[in-house]
């Protein structure tokens, strides 16, 4: 930037964006005499002729051209600078690390990040999937600002916002059991039959045992979609959030075989953030969103 200022690129964008000293002028808000001078001293300092004027409207040369694409990438990149300048002056995040959890109906959640979003372009938004454990993990470890699981409301670590309430029910596919469930089912009964299971994908798994019977043949998917497709097919059963499989449960491609002694579980979702960390602007908007989003509209089983 020694041989040329900021300002004279900016004029000569102008003019190869527009086609004429008059248009890029005019989108500046300066002078036509003052864009072509800009554009003249820019040349002179470099040693090549950017534009060809010999015609009604200037256009640029072949060294012109590639000069230009390097030197809208530099201005792209200074334009990026100086919004992250403004952030870090203000205190406005420019990332936010989200976490979703295998429990979590994504399509209104990502609907709702990807609106919030929308109004705070400057913030950029990491996406991130954990399962089982792996989501409280990454947020008490500072890895993520926010994260939308289950998690202990008793725990003084943490700030909740109730979401609604998941109920996981243990399926199979019509024939995959040899036996009648008509008086319901009892663990020893399915020990011979394979139990799908979400794999944990924290770096130290929780001792939580969740719906496990020990000593059965068992596979484990990365997430919830899997997990049903595998139960489908008849090469599982296992328990499945029922805000993934009613209309499965409803036509019969999947049988629900809760009883008393397969009760299933309902567990809370949640946002969830950690209580005394410092949180920015943007974090505390979309706080207050998550806040009114329940507020509004109840979530029964986490219909969201």
């Amino acid at each position: 930037m020694d041989r040329f200022k900021l300002y004279e690129l900016r004029c000569f964008d102008a003019v190869a964006s527009e086609g004429s000293f008059q248009a890029a002028g005019a989108a500046l808000g300066r002078s036509h005499p003052a864009v072509f001078s800009a554009v003249a001293r820019l040349e002179q300092q470099l040693g090549f002729t950017l534009f060809d004027r010999s015609g009604y409207r200037v256009a640029l040369t072949g060294t012109g051209r590639m000069f230009h694409a390097q030197a809208r990438l530099m201005l792209r990149q200074f334009d990026d600078l100086r919004t992250y300048a403004d952030q870090l002056a203000s205190g406005e995040e420019t990332l936010l690390t989200i976490v979703i959890g295998d429990l979590c109906p994504r399509p209104h959640m990502l609907e709702l990040i990807s609106h919030f979003f929308a109004d705070h372009a400057r913030t950029q938004v990491r996406l991130e999937y954990e399962a089982v454990s792996g989501p409280l993990e990454r947020l008490l470890h500072g890895e993520a600002d926010l994260i939308v699981h289950r998690a202990d409301p008793s725990d003084p670590r943490l700030d909740l916002i109730d979401l609604g309430q998941v109920e996981m029910v243990p399926v199979v596919a019509p024939g995959f059991l040899n036996f009648s469930t008509a008086d319901g089912v009892n663990p020893e009964q399915l020990m011979p039959f394979t139990q799908c299971v979400i794999r944990d994908t924290a770096r130290r798994s929780s001792a939580e045992s969740f719906f496990l019977i020990e000593g059965s043949p068992r596979c484990s998917v990365p997430d919830q979609l899997m997990k049903k497709e595998l139960i489908l097919h008849g090469l599982a059963w296992g328990h499945l959030p029922t805000w993934l499989i009613d209309d499965d449960l409803q036509t019969g491609r999947l049988l629900n075989i809760a009883g008393p002694q397969l009760p299933g579980r309902t567990e809370t979702l949640a946002a969830v953030r950690l209580r005394r960390r410092s949180h920015g602007p943007v974090m505390t908007a979309l706080w207050k969103r998550l806040g009114q989003e329940h507020r509004s509209a109840p979530l029964p089983d986490a219909a969201l």
